[in-house]
């Protein structure tokens, strides 16, 4: 190891990996800010209603149709859209519906209470597995720390 770090071929490579790695993704990012820029830079008129004012949920998320799909910018990432009517402006639009951790984009109570207690009794079975293997190693000890004093008596 050297005065400044790691030195050789394998840190070399490393460093080359990394390098390449960093010049890769730089032009990505550059283009990235690029269509931000441009995005923002779009008029006040594209942007969508329900991000400047206040909204009510219309129709809960749900699927879209296959007619929807093809119709509806929104519907294309996810497969799931909201529709919003905005207050102030009147007018209905539909919301794109991001993904969940749990495989759908659409995120009820209902699922949020199922994950929940589902994660509640995985952890309870967990537990109680847990805590039968601690009763029965101790049970192990016990009878080998008996039969050890046992040993020793008799050998008096």
């Amino acid at each position: 190891m050297g005065p400044r770090g790691p030195s050789g071929p394998r840190s070399y490579a490393l460093y080359a990996v990394l390098g390449a790695l960093v010049c890769g993704l730089w032009p990505a990012a550059a283009a990235m800010a690029a269509s931000d820029e441009r995005r923002s830079a779009s008029p006040v008129a594209a942007t969508p209603c329900w991000r400047v004012e206040d909204f009510v949920v219309a129709q809960e998320c749900t699927r879209c149709s296959s007619f929807q799909a093809k119709t509806i910018a929104e519907c294309s990432p996810t497969g799931f859209i909201e529709k919003i009517s905005c207050a102030t402006s009147k007018r209905d639009e539909f919301k794109r519906v991001p993904n969940s951790p749990y495989g759908c984009s659409c995120r009820s109570a209902v699922m949020e209470a199922r994950v929940f207690w589902r994660f509640v009794g995985t952890m309870m079975c967990v537990a109680t597995i847990f805590a039968v293997l601690v009763v029965c190693r101790q049970r192990v000890l016990d009878r080998k720390a008996l039969e050890k004093v046992r040993k020793q008596i008799e050998s008096i």
